[in-house]
């Protein structure tokens, strides 16, 4: 017997009050919204915020792309696909251009995102100052009364010990000049596509029941003293191997039978589509 699913598998009142929460993040840019994570069929920390978000926001017009550490083809884009097509038949792409609505793990595609597009980032701990507060309460406080010392100490900290700062991912941003934000574990090579981004940017947590956004056009700029900078990753006379890019985000490839180190575009299909124009 077939199973009937509701559009989107939420049912409508989730979906309404999970985007009323969105509603209420776009408002308040980098401030973190609770809301009512709901059980979906794969485990928490699989994406199940991310998930929630696409399911309440997507429509019978929208085409949707679903990454995960820049891939398209990994385990776990290709389970969200299924059960997005499963229950809403809406179409698939690869291509960045084409999609209305992007769901990615730990990247921001490296086609820029343009007006009218929606990324949805998933996120495992949406609090950027649980490393030195552990209570809600307290970094409930701190971030009313904009106290982000804890934050700065932090970097400080990592620059005595390792003479830089040493965060290769999820490095703390200042949205709006008002609230210190956890930008998902992207890479610092991706924060910059953050700032004054012509697409809506939503980030949910569904462990922590949490949503957070950056709304088109908005500042986002990532935490960094003056005498240090902050500095992205960056490839200085590299280039992918398959398709010849520079100045994207690349990984780092060890051949064991030549003993080379190969460079690789991080994002797939942004390779693709450079080797077939």
């Amino acid at each position: 017997m077939r199973i009937q699913y509701n559009f989107a598998f939420l049912d409508e009142g989730s979906k309404r009050e999970i985007r009323r929460a969105t509603l209420k993040a776009i408002a308040i840019p980098g401030y973190q919204v609770p809301f009512a994570s709901r059980e979906l069929p794969i485990g928490r920390g699989w994406g199940t915020g991310g998930l929630q978000l696409t399911l309440s926001l997507i429509g019978k017009r929208d085409v949707l792309k679903v990454i995960d550490q820049g891939s398209d083809e990994s385990v776990n884009a290709v389970s969200i696909k299924k059960l997005i097509d499963k229950t809403t038949g809406v179409p698939t792409v690869d291509a960045t251009k084409d999609a209305t609505l992007i769901q990615s793990r730990h990247r921001i595609p490296e086609v820029p995102l343009e007006q009218g597009q929606i990324l949805v980032l998933q996120v495992p701990m949406p609090e950027p100052l649980r490393m030195y507060e552990s209570s809600e309460l307290e970094t409930k406080r701190l971030h009313g009364e904009k106290d982000y010392s804890g934050a700065w100490l932090m970097l400080f900290e990592q620059i005595m010990k390792y003479r830089s700062v040493s965060t290769g991912a999820d490095h703390p941003v200042m949205v709006h000049d008002r609230y210190v934000m956890a930008p998902s574990p992207i890479p610092k090579f991706d924060n910059p596509k953050m700032n004054y981004s012509e697409a809506l940017i939503l980030l949910g947590a569904g462990r922590e029941k949490k949503i957070y956004a950056v709304p088109p056009y908005t500042q986002v700029v990532s935490l960094a003293f003056d005498d240090v900078p902050f500095e992205p990753e960056s490839f200085p006379g590299k280039s992918c191997r398959q398709c010849g890019a520079q100045d994207v985000f690349m990984d780092e490839l060890y051949d064991a039978d030549s003993d080379e180190t190969h460079y690789q575009c991080n994002d797939t299909s942004y390779c693709l589509e450079r080797m077939n124009p």
